[in-house]
């Protein structure tokens, strides 16, 4: 039995390029699609795109300054459990931040920080209560989940938008246990 090596070739090209045309096609019109218009739809966001990799969705968000961020993520992450399925979820936002918000991020940064590091996560809370002690007509508000804690600094129309992901607590090993 002879093969003829012309007509395997193409076969075997033509089942690569269907096989995997077909996946790129239902990633991009059955998951990221939906996602998109699912993250388009949630009240204070102004435009999204979603972007995914084997375990992670990407969702680059642009938020209108009145944006609840905390309940955006919820939306998301619900609204999109079906595409999401058992990916990661990384929320990329940008607002219409201005100098006077990234002067006072910076001035906050260090006590952020220091409270993330720590898992002392009420010290968060009291940075921005700091922040908006001495930046007058800022208003900082924080939140925080199983995820994330969110931070939304307001000064009239602009606002900057920071996304801090939670560590969980891991369980040592005692060296004489």
């Amino acid at each position: 039995m002879k093969l003829r090596v012309v007509p395997l070739t193409l076969t075997a090209a033509l089942s690569v390029a269907l096989l995997f045309g077909g996946w790129f096609t239902y990633r991009h019109y059955g998951v990221e699609q939906p996602l998109d218009r699912i993250a388009n739809g949630v009240p204070g966001v102004e435009s999204a795109h979603v972007a995914m990799t084997s375990d992670l969705v990407k969702v680059d968000v642009k938020l209108k300054p009145d944006a609840d961020l905390s309940e955006v993520y919820r939306q998301i992450k619900t609204q999109g459990e079906n595409e999401i399925g058992g990916k990661q979820l990384e929320l990329s936002v940008t607002g219409n931040s201005a100098e006077k918000l990234d002067k006072a991020w910076g001035y906050a940064l260090f006590d952020v920080a220091e409270a993330m590091e720590n898992r002392r996560y009420s010290g968060v809370r009291d940075a921005m209560d700091k922040l908006a002690e001495k930046f007058p007509g800022l208003t900082a508000n924080t939140s925080i989940d199983e995820d994330n804690v969110y931070i939304s600094m307001r000064d009239g129309a602009s606002a900057k938008f920071v996304i801090l992901p939670r560590q969980p607590a891991t369980l040592g090993v005692w060296p004489n246990a």
